[in-house]
């Protein structure tokens, strides 16, 4: 089996006239997590949403699994085994936990092992299963994560997309959502990171992608960059003093 899991080749993302993603090339191995990093606009999260099939690519290759999928529509991307917690975490506020779960499952295949799946992503997050008759839109920041998150699990994805995972999160929160990150890379799941929290995304995840303009401006091993003054003043915003 091949260690690429994930390959992003030239891609271009347009909004009308505004070209947001600009021949973008990125490599995930299996059991890595990559970040990307950037300002707010770099077109972190255009990346992501275009993976996930959410917004059409205008050129370029997006090749999972060993498949090109950047005409095929988001379902099916899903039934291939990868899955987009989006930012801002958008959980169906009215349907309660559980439901919201299940509507996570719709495009598992085997529709016999939805159970399991189900015990298990309430076994990670004990708060949901304490919650599961509730409405979502009544839950914390941080549990409306926790379910975003298992929400997306319940479609067992080889690969996870999050998308700002930490973004309005108490620091105590922060840290469980960070442990359950790397946890969930323990346990074999590939994860490809999109974060404000810099620091913290360069602590735990194996390579990132400086994005800039739309464009990779600096790659690298995560403690290279962790490392280099010069990153984290040019082009990340942190390690400058007062």
């Amino acid at each position: 089996m091949s260690q690429r899991l994930l390959e992003i080749d030239d891609l271009v993302v347009r909004y009308g006239p505004i070209v947001a993603v600009r021949e973008v090339s990125v490599n995930v191995d299996r059991g890595e997590i990559v970040a990307l990093l950037g300002a707010n606009g770099a077109g972190k999260s255009t990346i992501l949403n275009a993976v996930a099939g959410l917004v059409p690519a205008a050129a370029g290759r997006l090749v999972f699994e060993g498949e090109e999928i950047q005409r095929l529509p988001a379902e099916k991307i899903v039934r291939r085994g990868l899955a987009l917690v989006p930012e801002g975490r958008r959980v169906f506020p009215k349907l309660s936990v559980i439901d919201n779960l299940r509507l996570g499952g719709v495009a598992q295949r085997d529709r016999s092992s939805l159970d399991a799946v189900r015990q298990q992503v309430l076994d990670l997050f004990p708060v949901l299963r304490e919650r599961s008759g509730q409405a979502a839109g009544t839950l914390s920041g941080g549990q409306q994560q926790m379910l975003a998150i298992g929400r997306a699990l319940m479609s067992s994805p080889s690969l996870l997309l999050l998308d700002e995972p930490s973004l309005g999160l108490a620091p105590i929160i922060v840290d469980e959502i960070f442990q359950l990150i790397v946890g969930l890379r323990e346990q074999g799941t590939t994860i490809v990171l999109v974060e404000q929290n810099v620091h913290r995304a360069l602590e735990i995840s194996d390579r990132a992608y400086v994005i800039a303009n739309g464009v990779v401006d600096r790659e690298g091993p995560s403690a290279q960059l962790r490392a280099s003054a010069e990153i984290e003043r040019a082009y990340l915003g942190i390690g400058v003093s007062a």
